[in-house]
């Protein structure tokens, strides 16, 4: 991990002296990941994207936001919060107004009020501020050989780097994983299958995160049972805290705690919701939000029913009863973030508590249903409200295999065609 804490540390006071870099940085960054760093390709990519540096000619941000440095001067902290604030909401509202509508500097919308966002968070933080202020004035663009100078670093120097920056903790299993970035998407559908449950289609903002690239397998889930006993199908109920957590068929299909032979690929399923999050924590991660599950199931596509566009035949997915059973992860093809089994196969729990019109009042920003993330998490065992399942599964029609289709489940119960993934946030 120590290689790839110093590529991170790099990288990091890379953005401090410039968040905007060229093509040809950024492939001489990545040579620097793989030949300096031992990094894979894939490891050095995720975390340039993490990181959130810009390809392309320095942003002014002062210019984004329709006003000057020279306007500033002379301003409190508050003045200035609020003159950010109001610039914000006037071009981020003006944007939203626009839909789809072509922008004349080739950018999409959704691409505009990411950059809205970060104009934002840097220019009310005096520190940031200051740091780009700084940045423009000397037209700062550092070259690869010097910048290279950087990730010669000691351990010493890495390890003051990553205190003072924070950088992000990059999880042991990213073969295994997936970057999300960090950005908008349009959470929701309004097509003529949608529900009244998964309207209105609303903005929603999250903060970047790792998926699990499938869902996790009988042969993952026996490793948790193996180390944590009382997690075991009995058969028989012997104790209330089994009567609490996991109804009678808990791990229907598995005998004397091992999983029916060569379904060790497949997506465990009779887990109940409390087991789902005790292996999450169990492997240093969480079960995904409502919201991170159906970004990451939507792949980057915006609008579109499934996690690869508005159609669906039998070869995208299993579903529909077509063949009856779970198959093993990673048959059918990946979404375009990679991640794969996302709909169909086994439905997936989610972190939130169900809620019918939580679209209605939820928040903009890492939403989540019933709670703050930390407190679901901590006190998981007292939860007794139902929760969300999505993605539907190998029984599931068409229109219930939809990314924006909602489902519930109270949190004890279990059956053939629900499972789960996990999330891993990246802290910064």
């Amino acid at each position: 991990m120590r290689e790839h804490e110093a590529f991170v540390a790099f990288i990091n006071q890379l953005k401090i002296a410039s968040p905007t870099i060229t093509d040809e940085q950024r492939k001489g960054f990545l040579r620097l990941g793989v030949q300096q760093h031992g990094l894979t390709i894939n490891e050095a990519t995720y975390i340039l994207n993490a990181a959130g540096l810009t390809i392309g000619e320095q942003i002014n941000y002062f210019e984004v936001l329709g006003f000057s440095i020279d306007e500033i001067q002379g301003l409190d902290e508050v003045a200035i919060a609020n003159l950010v604030e109001i610039a914000h909401k006037k071009l981020y509202a003006a944007s939203l107004r626009a839909g789809g509508r072509p922008r004349t500097d080739g950018k999409t919308e959704e691409q505009w009020r990411t950059i809205l966002n970060q104009a934002r968070d840097v220019l009310i933080d005096v520190e940031k501020r200051q740091e780009h202020i700084t940045l423009l004035q000397n037209s700062v663009t550092p070259s690869i050989e010097t910048l290279s100078e950087i990730g010669n670093t000691t351990p010493e120097q890495t390890q003051s780097v990553s205190e003072k920056q924070q950088t992000p903790s990059i999880p042991l299993e990213k073969d295994d994983m997936v970057l999300i970035p960090a950005g908008e998407f349009q959470m929701g559908g309004e097509d003529e299958e949608a529900n009244d449950d998964e309207q209105p289609v609303h903005t929603v903002f999250l903060d970047a995160f790792f998926i699990d690239k499938y869902p996790v397998t009988n042969s993952k889930f026996k490793e948790f049972v193996d180390a944590n006993p009382s997690w075991r199908n009995l058969g028989w109920m012997p104790s209330s805290y089994i009567r609490k957590y996991r109804d009678n068929d808990y791990l229907k299909n598995w005998h004397k705690g091992n999983y029916p032979k060569g379904t060790g690929d497949r997506p465990v399923n009779w887990v109940s919701w409390y087991a789902a999050m005790a292996y999450s924590q169990w492997v240093g991660k969480r079960l995904p939000t409502e919201a991170e599950w159906e970004k990451a199931a939507r792949g980057g596509l915006i609008g579109q029913r499934y996690p690869w566009g508005n159609e669906i035949i039998e070869r995208n997915a299993n579903f529909g009863k077509q063949v009856g059973e779970t198959t093993p992860i990673g048959k059918y093809p990946p979404n375009g973030y990679g991640i794969c089994d996302i709909t169909g196969n086994v439905s997936e729990w989610c972190l939130d508590e169900w809620d019918r019109e939580f679209y209605i009042s939820s928040g903009s920003h890492n939403p989540v249903s019933g709670g703050s993330i930390e407190n679901i998490s901590k006190d998981f065992t007292k939860t007794k409200t139902s929760r969300v399942i999505r993605g539907g599964s190998w029984y599931s029609a068409e229109h219930e295999v939809r990314v924006s289709s909602r489902g519930w489940l109270t949190p004890w119960k279990t059956n053939s065609i629900v499972g789960f993934r996990c999330v891993k946030p990246i802290r910064t």
